[in-house]
């Protein structure tokens, strides 16, 4: 038996040992997915990618002749009450904003930081922005490349002012949705509050006027339509883990 093979069981018995003692203690510092025994292929592929990439690995980006089409799925008009995440105490305000160009747009960030916040579209845009290009990859098994410009998430939380207590990102949307990230994913450079695709503004099915860009996870992690961020001090999940998916879903 060779060394790499030697060297490849230490590392997944490494992992299977540390996912075994998180999932006996379900400590304070393990994000919800972890205290049920049949994630523990999550709890593994968590532990293996903050093991694998300990700084802040970038995603693969590409040229724009790389750019290719991407499909608009799931909500495309949280104001469209035939669409199955319509929730009508969202929809009237979102159909307001979008009709006046959402300059009466506002995301509100609160929670765990000092200065809580509603920043408007034309202040997020006055913020330093990135511009990245990278591959948007399915669960369901598609995947699109598009180039996506926005505010670094990291910035938006560092002038609302992220108290030392906070562990983790709550999002919600105009729809239904909602989703958390930890902080190592919320201050990755690539996570950003995206603003315009391919050039353009953001159109409204791929989540106008502001949508989360997650690279270092599946798409569905990479929530539409945002409305408002509440920085926690424990982890919470109401909606993706209950729904069947997985928490953390890093790529």
């Amino acid at each position: 038996m060779g060394e790499p093979t030697i060297a490849r069981r230490r590392f997944i018995t490494g992992l299977a040992s540390s996912a075994g003692i998180a999932l006996a203690g379900c400590a304070r510092t393990d994000p919800p997915t972890y205290g049920n025994l049949l994630r523990m292929g999550d709890l593994v592929n968590y532990k293996a990618q903050r093991l694998l990439f300990a700084g802040h690995s970038l995603a693969p980006q590409y040229d724009r002749s790389e750019i290719s089409a991407a499909p608009a799925i799931g909500t495309t008009d949280p104001a469209n009450s035939s669409q199955p995440f319509f929730v009508a105490e969202h929809a009237e305000a979102y159909d307001r904003m979008r009709k006046g160009g959402f300059a009466d747009y506002r995301l509100t960030v609160e929670g765990s930081v000092s200065r809580p916040t509603a920043f408007s579209l034309a202040e997020l845009m006055q913020m330093p922005s990135r511009t990245q290009i990278t591959r948007h990859t399915c669960e369901e098994g598609w995947s699109s490349i598009a180039e996506w410009t926005g505010v670094p998430l990291k910035l938006v939380l560092e002038a609302a002012g992220i108290e030392p207590d906070a562990r983790c990102v709550q999002l919600y949307a105009y729809d239904r949705f909602e989703d958390s990230i930890d902080l190592f994913d919320a201050l990755h450079p690539q996570t950003i509050l995206a603003y315009g695709m391919n050039g353009r503004e953001l159109p409204r099915g791929h989540g106008a006027p502001l949508r989360l860009r997650v690279e270092t996870q599946l798409g569905y992690k990479s929530l539409k339509f945002l409305r408002s961020i509440v920085v926690r001090n424990e982890f919470r999940d109401d909606w993706t883990i209950p729904a069947g998916w997985s928490w953390y879903a890093g790529i």
